[in-house]
């Protein structure tokens, strides 16, 4: 199992290990230390990411959860962090914890990301999920053979994987930030404390109950987190908070048995149009919302947000040009959206296709929702709200298969089964004191200013922490926007690793307020 990586970078390095303290040396030259480091350890950090990448973590597996759990705690353990594997209770996933504490600090820094991956079943992956690939670009997705390459890794070439963006990449950057440190004998300026979460991927459905049993230990000043990618731009960005997330399937009922459309076509009624005509009526064409009172939650967007928002910088005709569409729906601007819900279809499912294709009436329809909830709504209301619209629609909810005298005696039955977690926005001001320590410590690495993005598109559970601790929340992404998390050919670009790792020694080393 790899442990840290031993450094030979030169004297010159390591003569910044005896400046007084971190906090009196100039960024550039920790930024210069880190680069050096990572330049003499390409293909080592390579090849640990590649071990990380290679263990299973489909989130519902326990057991390959657990192994991941196991490695990482091993990886903390080596670099000299005090670790635990926290549980809600027994049997539910576990996540990492692990804290150093830094003699003289005044400031504890949280750094939370998840190491648990979405399902790997989608068509179209160019090499297994958890078989780690070096390969150009998509489309092309050209195999490199990286361990022959000579000279410095093309930054541009892409490790293919399940989670090589969404989230082991910021853990990776971190091990590597550390070693970078260590190698330089420079000792971070805070207390830091890592959680790393096993079940983001479930939506959280445990978190709350584990970030309760655990109160005084996760304490801190600040919830730093390593979820999502950068922005479009390429530009690094720091975040203050993503929204909340509530997701249902429905099934709505036809005949008993599949029918001759022929025969029964102008008669009985089919739950492929039924299920269209349901779905239509929850969100217009443009992605408005039509349940009464759906935003009547949604906290207003304050003039520091729309300052922020109307910084950034333009992405969206590069986007339309790039995903080859005609026209957007939605606010002009891309993140405007992200201050409000959305109602997204994931999945429409009635009869067969292809060769299966029989002109019938199938006997049901199916549809997989989710709603990413706005600043102010809750999963609870938003329930309510969309239960009560569709009884008002003349549906009749149940909760398990029909028997025949509900189906008998209801024109219109909806099995509605919401999943199991879900959670509420959060948001931190862009203005507080560690917030702008963040944004501030991210520009001397960088060399620009960063974007601030006040709220990300999408979902976690973090709201649970960040409400039990009362700790103000960023998130600092490092992942390249077209990484396909949740996708097939999922993938990290390298020099995003390879940024990745500067910006996360400079908060380690480089964060004061």
């Amino acid at each position: 199992m790899p442990g840290p990586l031993k450094s030979s970078v030169s004297c010159a390095a390591a003569m910044l290990s005896l400046a007084l303290a971190v906090s009196a040396a100039d960024a550039a030259v920790l930024q210069d230390s880190v680069r050096a480091w990572r330049e003499a350890h390409e293909r080592a950090i390579v090849t640990q990411f590649v071990t990380l990448l290679s263990l299973p973590n489909v989130a519902t597996t326990l057991g390959d959860v657990d192994r991941n759990a196991a490695y990482i705690e091993d990886e903390l353990k080596a670099r000299g962090f005090e670790t635990q594997l926290l549980r809600a209770t027994p049997g539910t996933p576990a996540s990492v914890f692990g804290e150093w504490k830094i003699p003289g600090a005044r400031r504890t820094v949280i750094f939370y990301a998840h190491y648990d991956g979405q399902p790997i079943g989608q068509k179209g992956w160019v090499s297994g999920p958890f078989q780690p690939s070096m390969r150009t670009a998509l489309p092309e997705a050209r195999p490199i053979d990286w361990h022959a390459a000579t000279g410095p890794l093309d930054p541009n070439w892409r490790l293919f994987a399940r989670s090589a963006g969404d989230d082991k990449a910021t853990i990776q950057a971190m091990l590597s930030a550390l070693d970078a440190l260590q190698a330089a004998h420079v000792k971070p300026t805070v207390n830091i404390k890592l959680l790393y979460e096993g079940e983001e991927e479930q939506g959280s459905p445990h978190f709350a109950t584990l970030v309760a049993r655990n109160l005084d230990l996760l304490k801190g000043d600040l919830l730093i987190m390593g979820d999502g990618p950068m922005h479009q731009s390429g530009r690094q960005m720091v975040n203050f908070g993503n929204r909340g997330i509530t997701s249902f399937t429905l099934a709505v009922y036809g005949p008993t048995k599949p029918l001759h459309d022929g025969h029964y076509g102008s008669w009985v009624p089919s739950p492929a149009v039924m299920i269209a005509h349901l779905i239509a009526s929850l969100r217009d064409e443009d992605g408005h919302i039509l349940i009464p009172h759906f935003y009547d939650d949604v906290a207003p967007v304050s003039p520091e947000d729309q300052a922020a928002l109307a910084a950034m910088p333009p992405v969206e005709d590069d986007l339309r040009r790039a995903l080859g569409l005609a026209r957007t729906i939605g606010p002009t601007r891309l993140a405007n959206g992200y201050l409000e819900p959305t109602l997204n279809v994931r999945a429409i499912h009635v009869g067969d296709e292809g060769p299966s294709a029989a002109n019938a009436i199938a006997t049901h329809a199916d549809a997989s929702i989710d709603i990413r909830l706005a600043p102010g709504e809750t999963p609870g209301h938003t329930r309510e709200l969309l239960e009560t619209y569709l009884t008002q629609q003349g549906w009749f909810i149940v909760r398990e298969e029909p028997d025949m005298q509900t189906r008998l005696s209801h024109p219109r039955v909806v099995k509605m089964i919401w999943d199991e977690g879900g959670s509420i926005a959060t948001k931190t001001a862009l203005d507080l004191p560690a917030c702008k320590a963040v944004v501030a410590s991210i520009s001397r690495t960088v060399g620009y200013q960063p974007i601030e993005l006040p709220i990300v598109g999408a979902s976690s559970g973090m709201a649970d922490i960040v409400n039990q601790l009362r700790v103000p929340m960023v998130g600092v992404s490092i992942a390249n926007y077209d990484d396909n998390q949740h996708a097939q050919n999922e993938n990290l670009r390298i020099g995003n690793l390879w940024d990745g790792i500067e910006v996360y020694a400079g908060l380690l080393a480089d964060l004061r307020w």
